[in-house]
């Protein structure tokens, strides 16, 4: 069993900055491929950004440009740096992580962008 526990949501202003953090229990975090996903209120689950064990990066045309991916496997840390944000980024924040036909998800982080 892998758990996953987000941080670093919160409350920020439109054109503003913040980080995610998802910590992994596993100790083979560094072979698996990892993603973050949000969910705004009254929507889908959506794909947010992908990052493989070899650090191939895939983002949502949404936030492409805005949002960085990044793991750390020393720490057995996945990362979001968010950028320019926008009232359409809030969302409920969650990281997965893929093992073979198994998907873990963390419980999540509330990303609210307003002034």
């Amino acid at each position: 069993q892998v758990q996953l526990v987000e941080s670093g949501g919160g409350l920020v202003q439109p054109g503003g900055s913040l980080s995610l953090s998802c910590a992994a229990s596993t100790s083979l975090f560094s072979i698996y491929n990892m993603g973050w996903y949000r969910q705004a209120p009254g929507k889908q689950r959506e794909f947010v950004a992908y990052i493989t064990s070899r650090s191939s990066i895939t983002y949502a045309d949404s936030v492409r440009g805005r949002f960085t991916i990044s793991r750390d496997n020393a720490k057995k840390s996945l990362n979001l740096q968010m950028t320019s944000l926008k009232p359409e980024d809030t969302a409920v924040y969650y990281c997965k992580l893929d093992r073979g036909d198994l998907a873990y998800w963390g419980q999540g982080t509330q990303v609210t962008v307003s002034s």
